[in-house]
């Protein structure tokens, strides 16, 4: 017996069993059983499970009268909002292969994915649209273009983001308000279980992009996953606010919930005020959020007044919750706070904590059907309890492989005992009871003169002073030790000029062996984050090694 299954929820079974479907009929099953029931509010928008699938059959329609042909990618290239849900199914009901694009792409970035994935056309909303005009010509892609503010009433008390708040002219783009009348022009497309139907762009360990390919099969897996471990169902009210482009929020936010029939409540982007009037107003119950989410959050001056007891399930991942800013959410919405683990080629989660019995700190048990180790990284030998090496991992939502790298996906790959195994490149470990630790990045960690640095572990330390709004650990060159500990810190805005570099160095010192403490504290005004909301801290190294380049 795998030794995480004592601590399996009594209600819940091993393993799921899923249907063999292409992902639309989730949407097509749920628009049958709650036709008038809210699928989503948009900044107090509501729109319908029947009025949404009725604009998927458009899009899918209008991709067909495009030329969209069985296999064609599709690019979506957009922030959260109904568009985004719509285009998705709309897609995947057209027989194309859905291609997630961060709306916070610049023009290299998206060439890069153009040129790599292929793609046909691309899906977008106004305020992205002068970004792709000239790949019109150049690549040839077809443009379907709308405008947020036709889902965002006048009269919303809920903060909108000024840039979606307005009507933009949709240049040389075929129009969202023509495609999604379309469905007349759509002819059935047979679509299966194992039919490719997303590419999600990932950089793993490295800088270059890879395309994670997904079946059908493994997206509905994750949906189901997800749901069932959360307790969502048709009465659920979920606050989508995790970025959909990335698979955490794709999977937790929007398939998730709509496999069950619930009602998302989005925003295109993160806003603790828009968060707070959202969760107040609407009776949210469940919320996946990233710890940046949180700190912002903790950081808001009148959290005393604030009424999150609508909630009922609370938790996140993408990056470890540092164990000071899990206490005091903890102690503010008198939940626990369920932390998970997962990676795009699995679309989202592999790991997550038993809402009953959640450990501080751990990443929880292997998910449903998921078989996880831990390894010596260097010779692929399995270690024991509290032995610390790579995650390594195997299960139902396993992506296909990088799209057109055949050897990186080989690469990706560890035989253990006759079976493939994923390798995750986060270094962590196993306690007795089967609950996971990631203790960092395998690429991550700081070798200070022969010594293992482990950068998160200096930033739990770094949380628990009361001055602190967020911080990274990077390294920085050092002639004496190689790699010296540095930190760049945000203090909160009423510490800033009251705090020194070296009352912090002090703090660290007095909490970490010698050799762990940072030599270096940097105060800066913000921390940079990926497009999920995670804090970017390839991007800050980067930025740290080019510096010293340039001495």
């Amino acid at each position: 017996m795998k030794t995480w299954l004592k601590n399996w929820p009594q209600n819940l079974p091993y393993e799921l069993v899923y249907p063999s479907i292409s992902i639309d009929k989730i949407f097509e099953k749920s628009a049958e059983f709650y036709p008038d029931k809210a699928f989503m509010i948009f900044y107090d928008k509501i729109v319908t499970y029947s009025e949404a699938w009725n604009s998927i059959m458009g899009i899918a329609g209008t991709l067909q009268k495009l030329g969209i042909k069985k296999g064609d990618r599709i690019g979506i290239y957009m922030q959260n909002s109904p568009n985004f849900v719509i285009s998705y199914f709309g897609i995947i009901k057209a027989g194309g292969i859905v291609v997630l694009m961060n709306p916070m792409l610049k023009r290299e970035e998206i060439k890069y994915i153009l040129d790599d994935s292929k793609i046909s056309a691309v899906i977008t909303t106004g305020e992205l649209l002068n970004n792709l005009l000239e790949f019109q010509k150049t690549h040839k892609i077809k443009l379907i273009a709308g405008n947020l503010k036709e889902y965002i009433p006048d009269n919303t008390d809920i903060p909108v983001p000024a840039e979606i708040n307005k009507i933009y002219e949709l240049f040389d783009a075929y129009t969202w308000a023509e495609a999604i009348k379309n469905k007349e022009n759509y002819s059935e497309v047979e679509n299966s279980a194992d039919d490719i139907a997303m590419i999600a762009y990932t950089s793993g360990t490295t800088a270059i992009p890879k395309g994670c390919v997904h079946k059908n099969r493994s997206i509905i897996a994750n949906a189901m996953d997800s749901a069932y471990w959360r307790g969502v169902t048709s009465g659920t009210v979920e606050l989508s606010v995790a970025p959909f482009f990335h698979v955490t929020g794709l999977s937790f936010s929007v398939l998730g919930p709509i496999y069950e029939g619930a009602t998302m409540v989005t925003l295109a982007r993160w806003n603790r005020i828009a968060a707070i009037k959202a969760i107040e107003k609407y009776k949210v119950t469940h919320w996946v959020s990233v710890p940046t989410m949180i700190a912002d959050l903790l950081a808001y001056p009148d959290l005393d007044k604030i009424d999150l007891s609508s909630l009922r399930f609370i938790g996140g991942g993408g990056a470890a919750m540092p164990k000071p800013l899990l206490e005091r959410f903890e102690n503010l919405t008198k939940l626990p706070f369920v932390e998970g683990y997962g990676m795009t080629e699995m679309m989202g989660q592999t790991h997550i904590n038993p809402p009953h019995k959640r450990k501080s700190g751990s990443i929880g048990i292997p998910q449903f059907g998921v078989d996880a180790k831990i390894i010596d990284w260097q010779t692929g030998k399995e270690l024991g309890f509290n032995e610390i090496g790579e995650i390594v991992f195997k299960g139902p939502s396993q992506f296909s492989g990088y799209y057109n790298k055949s050897e990186e996906t080989e690469e990706a790959f560890i035989e253990i005992g006759g079976e493939k195994f994923l390798r995750s490149g986060d270094i962590g470990f196993m306690d007795d009871e089967g609950y996971f630790y990631v203790v960092d990045r395998l690429k991550r960690m700081i070798n200070r003169g022969g010594f293992k640095v482990w950068p998160l572990e200096v930033e739990n330390v770094l949380y628990s002073h009361k001055a602190i709004k967020e911080c990274c650990v990077i390294s920085t060159k050092d002639e004496r030790v190689g790699e010296e500990v540095k930190a760049l810190v945000v203090l909160k805005d009423e510490y800033k000029g009251k705090v020194s570099e070296g009352e912090l160095i002090q703090y660290c010192k007095e909490r970490l062996a010698d050799y762990k403490y940072p030599r270096i504290i940097e105060f800066v005004d913000e921390i940079l984050k990926t497009g999920s909301g995670k804090i970017d801290w390839r991007k800050m190294q980067e930025i740290e090694n080019k510096k010293y380049l340039e001495k």
